[in-house]
């Protein structure tokens, strides 16, 4: 099975899955954006490469902001869950944590990753 084949509904759930337990706060706008980052992300790769072209704008337009809200509410987002999320899954999925006194990853640096995982996971089933 591949990302493209599984539905948006179930994908959209192992996001959220993976977002909750990393600890981003489902109240945050960024939250929503994220997510929406993320699936966009795992569908087609070239998102992450040009996420200021393409991956905001594209978000923007679906939630009727700007691009700079969406970045902005993406890296508030990260950052809360990179000091107050589970470290454990933060150093299983990046190699390393808040705890380490390492800097946060970047927006494109969560999402890519993120997505990749979700993609290779999705091969796995």
């Amino acid at each position: 099975m591949d990302i493209l084949s599984m539905g948006d509904v179930q994908l959209e759930k192992y996001i959220t899955k993976i977002m909750l337990d990393i600890g981003v706060p489902a109240h945050l706008k960024g939250y929503h954006y994220l997510r929406d980052a993320i699936m966009l992300s795992g569908k087609d790769m070239e998102a992450v490469s040009s996420v200021t072209k393409l991956l905001y704008p594209t978000i923007a337009k679906h939630f009727k902001t700007t691009d700079q809200k969406v970045e902005r509410a993406i890296r508030n987002a990260i950052e809360v869950s990179w000091t107050r999320g589970n470290s454990d899954t933060f150093e299983e999925l990046f190699g390393y944590s808040y705890e380490q006194g390492r800097p946060r990853p970047t927006n494109s640096e969560y999402i890519a990753r993120i997505a990749d995982k979700i993609r290779l996971d999705v091969r796995e089933m």
